[in-house]
């Protein structure tokens, strides 16, 4: 069984990346991608490589030696927009990801490894979207999941990611820091045993005793308590602005639960932008991304870096086992 990979907008790095590697005999054998055969044939020679694609219906017709596509049929090579904005490209890539997940549903393919979309060519044309992840919730009828950075020294679990600053302190309580302990607990055990995780508190410094904030007080460390009850190795509510160092440095954490987008998001790309991995935990099927964007502005030049993409298949198969 192979792993699917989704190609991503087609005017972004995503498509870029994936020929590159496989032209450097680096992709494996062991990926099917989704997405549309016309646009990596042109964006092939658009870059000057010898890649030869096997457009197939479905991923089990496989050949050895090419680049398999389960070609969609979205877009042709003249849709190749490197750098703009193409609603046909958004609403392409949001179909990739459809159809590679239904499959991952039905057991046809191993799990979904997801390449850029522009979120505002999507939207275009799916009022609403918000990202990967929630489209991908919906589509596996869950709502108990969130999203995690993964990295060789840390993972990072947030309480609420894509969500305004104002909407993200509401959404903080104890039910949905329970979730996420139990959620990343359960991921982290599939790749080593007993997980160590940190809360991180709200406000600064953990809201020293209430000083700066209650939530710390009257939120976070309770539920802290109760998943520590429950069995879990969790402490907190930690200061964000060392906890961080205490994992990393000093090995203390395997795991942080941060409270919004940026509390986690901005130290883990600071630290490993080209090798983290974008986790969604609480899924039915296994879901990894790469952990950066479109990259409009240098898309389709030869200049992205493609070790993210090999990060999170590594990781995809690792989860898988």
């Amino acid at each position: 069984m192979r792993m699917a990979v989704t190609m991503g907008d087609a005017g972004g790095v995503g498509p870029e990346i994936l020929l590159r590697r496989f032209a450097a005999g680096q992709l494996g054998d062991d990926v099917v991608v989704y997405g549309d055969a016309a646009i990596l044939a042109r964006g092939a020679d658009l870059l000057g490589l010898r890649v030869p694609i096997n457009p197939i219906p479905a991923p089990e017709g496989v050949e050895a030696s090419t680049l398999n596509v389960v070609d969609l049929g979205r877009l042709e090579g003249g849709d190749l927009t490197p750098g703009v904005v193409n609603p046909k490209a958004g609403a392409a890539a949001r179909d990739y990801v459809e159809r590679a997940t239904r499959d991952a549903l039905a057991g046809e393919v191993a799990g979904v490894v997801t390449l850029p979309i522009n979120k505002e060519a999507t939207r275009a044309t799916t009022p609403g979207f918000v990202g990967h992840t929630e489209f991908i919730a919906g589509l596996c009828g869950v709502s108990d999941y969130a999203m995690m950075l993964a990295t060789d020294k840390v993972a990072v679990a947030h309480v609420s990611a894509h969500v305004s600053l104002l909407e993200a302190i509401r959404a903080v309580s104890a039910q949905r820091i329970g979730t996420v302990v139990r959620l990343t607990h359960e991921t982290l055990s599939r790749l080593h045993d007993g997980p160590r995780i940190a809360v991180c508190g709200l406000n600064p410094h953990a809201g020293e005793q209430g000083l700066f904030g209650t939530q710390d007080v009257e939120i976070i460390s309770p539920a802290v308590a109760a998943a520590r009850a429950a069995g879990f190795d969790v402490s907190g509510p930690h200061p964000a602005d060392t906890v961080f160092h205490q994992a990393i440095h000093q090995d203390r954490f395997d795991a942080i639960i941060c409270m919004y987008h940026d509390q986690g998001h901005a130290p883990i790309k600071l630290m490993s932008f080209e090798s983290a991995v974008n986790v969604t935990i609480g899924f039915p099927i296994i879901r990894t991304s790469v952990d950066h964007g479109t990259a409009f502005d240098i898309a389709w030049q030869g200049k992205a870096f493609t070790a993210s993409l090999k990060a999170a298949l590594n990781l995809a198969w690792r989860l898988k086992k």
